[in-house]
């Protein structure tokens, strides 16, 4: 393609997916954007429009949309995955028996897998063999798919154990729209994406509660020192988390109608029950799966997370929206300096 210009593979073609292709395609790429649903693949073809996860937004031309696994990964220089944590798995057996040589995978999503407790490029390393991996690349931050598509200023953060390819891969995205930093804490980055959707389905509970914004900024503070308490206990930098994957992104989907988790919280604040929560929003909600794995977590680490336990006895347990907001607030008395001190502790324990 000359002039530094790839095929990209990008394996997902949701919003995240898609508004990521855009992002590609500005940038003079050519993107094979894959999806299951035949009608999706072929507005992206004829229309150059995804109308169920991004409507009214033209696409780029240098974006195709297939359904072959082979057609969009073959002779690729870069895999993006755009899928769930839950579909990760299936995903990637589908994809390695059409990939022939060492690439960088890149994932985006933001999750962690209950049970087994892995991050994502966790996941990776366990599906795709050894002798296929070039590098794996997380890019994560404060970014509703929504505003990206629309060309709105954004940032986020690319991380890897191999920082020169994290940099090729920020050199790959970044434009006049979307600002990409780098950050060597995998660890923190892929720890920071997840949590922050616990956090944000609850924003989205005391907001369907009717609590003000009092309430939703005790919840980001509150929930930012959760996200670094246990954090840190996994092996993560405790700056990464005043970064973009840390207060940026609890910031934008503690706040914002666009994110799903948020809108998931609202309802379930309202009344509703959360299996009819999830059949009318028709997407993955993240927090919600999250919600588990952090429980799990939490036992496994031996560290409290009032937020997420609560928000767990909420989703798994049929515990009252109100109850665990009035829970949290009667809680034993604390110093809000305790979890800075330990978390800064840890640092020098070995």
């Amino acid at each position: 393609m000359g002039n530094g210009k790839v095929k990209v593979a990008m394996i997902g073609a949701g919003s995240w997916g898609t508004a990521l292709s855009l992002v590609l395609a500005d940038n003079g790429h050519t993107v094979y954007l894959w999806g299951k649903n035949q009608q999706t693949i072929d507005e992206i073809n004829k229309v150059h429009e995804n109308k169920k996860y991004l409507p009214n937004i033209l696409l780029p031309d240098g974006i195709h949309g297939t359904t072959s696994m082979e057609e969009a990964v073959r002779d690729a220089a870069y895999i993006t995955l755009s899928v769930p944590t839950k579909a990760m798995r299936e995903v990637i057996k589908q994809i390695i028996p059409f990939v022939k040589s060492p690439i960088t995978f890149v994932h985006v999503s933001k999750g962690i897998e209950p049970e087994s407790l892995l991050r994502i490029s966790e996941i990776m390393e366990e599906e795709i063999p050894k002798e296929l991996i070039k590098s794996i690349v997380v890019l994560s931050g404060p970014s509703h798919a929504e505003e990206v598509s629309l060309r709105h200023p954004t940032t986020v953060t690319v991380s890897s154990k191999s920082m020169e390819e994290a940099q090729k891969v920020q050199d790959l995205f970044i434009n006049s729209n979307f600002r990409v930093y780098t950050n060597p804490d995998i660890i923190g980055v892929e720890i920071g994406g997840a949590l922050k959707n616990i956090i944000a389905v609850c924003a989205g509970i005391t907001d369907g509660l009717g609590y003000g914004d009092n309430a939703k900024a005790a919840l980001i503070t509150r929930g930012l020192a959760e996200m670094a308490r246990l954090g840190t206990k996994m092996g993560a930098n405790p700056l990464t988390f005043a970064g973009l994957t840390g207060i940026g992104d609890l910031i934008v989907t503690c706040t914002s109608p666009h994110s799903r988790n948020w809108r998931a919280g609202n309802q379930l604040g309202k009344g509703r029950q959360m299996e009819e929560v999830l059949n009318d929003m028709g997407m993955a909600v993240e927090g919600i799966r999250t919600t588990k794995a952090a429980h799990q977590l939490s036992e496994k680490y031996n560290v409290e997370l009032p937020i997420a336990s609560a928000l767990y006895n909420v989703l798994f347990n049929g515990g009252d929206p109100k109850k665990a907001v009035d829970s949290l607030m009667e809680r034993g008395k604390t110093s809000e300096m305790e979890d800075l001190i330990n978390i800064l502790a840890s640092q020098y324990i070995e």
